[in-house]
């Protein structure tokens, strides 16, 4: 039976609202007293309740107009009814209208604990369901990842190792490299698959809006919010909450964010009442977080608490070998999102060439590529013709400064400059990175570049 529920009970009689509101409590609840049908409505749009147990015959505002208000905000919301004898006409229409279910007085506290633990459980049961019919339709987990290359196979590992820790996960790497599929295994293999992966990303929303995304809010809190909102941290109860991007966050959110890591509570924006939840956070960022501290753009203590656990995810430059694998899983993929295409497979030399592009966009670039050739093409089998005008396809001598070395004769000088010049190309002009595959300093790679 859920135990960290929040309950509102509502009953313009003040003794017996009190005589429910403490043994409710007693049982491991938060329960809320409305003293009336008005404050009811005022506390259901403004605050996050689990389940109502309201009073149907009252002053001005009613229990029906109680059950309504709380089924206006949320649908699935449980409201159970009291009444005397002579108004189970109105609760059995009550009934119709939505209601979980309806008591009689008098009637016993362990007949009210027992159906109110009914309703929560089955409140939790659809959530569940929910999350399981999208793990159905969403192929997710170490299955959904492709590629048998080491830096992979690495990946699945601590995948494998991490997926059952309650610590939160800082997964690196490249934008496009697949950070949000990490995130998803990581979910999905670990003890949380059953419960909810909710994703947000960080630069997709202005501060204002991403607070009210994250954290939620009540109705009036500021121009707009007409209606109470329960924010993604709720929503990921018991689940994982993925921020992508994280680097990107605004300063003034970090500190929130921090305080929901170190005490798991949030407060909705223009609430007074915090609510518990139970979320495991991966947080995603291609930025060098650790510059962004230096700079004052990102907080020490957030960064120290998300990088408990760290997970760098292999750019597709580092994983080539799994080019062919991933081109044959993506045409496939593509063919079934387009079933008119002609498009059976891509040439043996279409794949080659597709291993020897830089991929600044990773996967995410590999992806559309494959998507737009499926689409366009109109034959079985792409080919090289097919692939040029949608991508450039260096000649061998292009793509190799070897080769063009074996043509005449270079200097060893030359030789390095034009393999430095090839391997920055190689890393989608990252540079830095280029530096790390030479195993030379980046001010290498920008004195040769003003020699050449």
């Amino acid at each position: 039976m859920p135990s960290d529920a929040r309950i509102l009970v509502v009953d313009d009689h003040v003794e017996m609202g009190r005589m429910l509101q403490e043994p409710l409590a007693d049982a491991g609840w938060t329960v809320d007293l409305a003293t009336g049908g008005q404050e009811a409505l005022t506390l259901i749009r403004s605050r996050v309740y689990d389940a109502v147990l309201t009073d149907l015959r009252m002053e001005k505002v009613d229990g029906l107009d109680v059950l309504d208000a709380a089924r206006a905000v949320d649908p699935e919301l449980p409201v159970l009814l009291m009444t005397a004898f002579g108004g189970v006409e109105s609760a059995v229409e009550a009934m119709r209208r939505g209601a979980y279910h309806y008591f009689t007085k008098p009637f016993r506290l362990d007949e009210v604990r027992l159906y109110l633990g009914r309703a929560l459980e089955d409140r939790r049961l659809r959530a569940e369901h929910r999350a399981l019919k999208q793990a159905s339709q969403e192929r997710s987990g170490l299955g959904a990842m492709v590629g048998r290359s080491a830096p992979m196979r690495g990946m699945y590992e601590l995948i494998d190792r991490v997926a059952h820790a309650a610590a939160p996960v800082l997964l690196r790497g490249e934008s496009g490299s697949g950070k949000e599929l990490v995130a998803r295994a990581l979910h999905v293999e670990g003890p949380r698959a059953s419960s909810p992966f909710v994703a947000v990303n960080c630069t997709a929303l202005p501060g204002p809006l991403l607070e009210s995304e994250l954290f939620g809010h009540v109705k009036g809190a500021f121009t707009g919010a007409t209606s109470v909102r329960r924010g993604l941290f709720v929503e990921a109860h018991g689940g994982t909450l993925f921020l992508d991007e994280i680097g990107d966050m605004p300063t003034e959110l970090q500190a929130r964010l921090l305080r929901v890591l170190e005490d798991g509570e949030v407060r909705a924006v223009g609430s007074d009442a915090s609510r518990t939840v139970d979320v495991r956070v991966v947080a995603a960022t291609h930025q060098d977080l650790e510059a962004r501290v230096r700079e004052g753009r990102f907080r020490a203590d957030l960064f120290y608490r998300l990088n408990v656990v760290t997970l760098r995810v292999p750019s597709l430059k580092e994983r080539r070998e799994d080019i062919p694998q991933l081109v044959e899983h993506f045409t496939a993929r593509s063919r079934a999102r387009n079933p008119r295409s002609r498009v059976t497979s891509l040439s043996p030399e279409v794949v080659a060439a597709l291993g020897a592009m830089p991929w600044p966009g990773n996967v995410r670039e590999l992806e559309n590529l494959v998507e737009r050739l499926v689409v366009l093409v109109p034959r079985e089998t792409v080919t090289l013709e097919d692939l040029r005008p949608h991508a450039p396809v260096p000649s061998a001598q292009e793509a190799d400064p070897l080769a063009q070395a074996r043509e005449g004769v270079w200097t060893l000088r030359k030789l390095e400059g034009e393999y430095i010049h090839w391997m920055v190309q190689h890393c989608g002009g990252n540079k830095t990175r280029a530096a790390e595959l030479l195993g030379i300093d980046v001010s290498t790679i920008h004195r040769r570049e003003r020699e050449r």
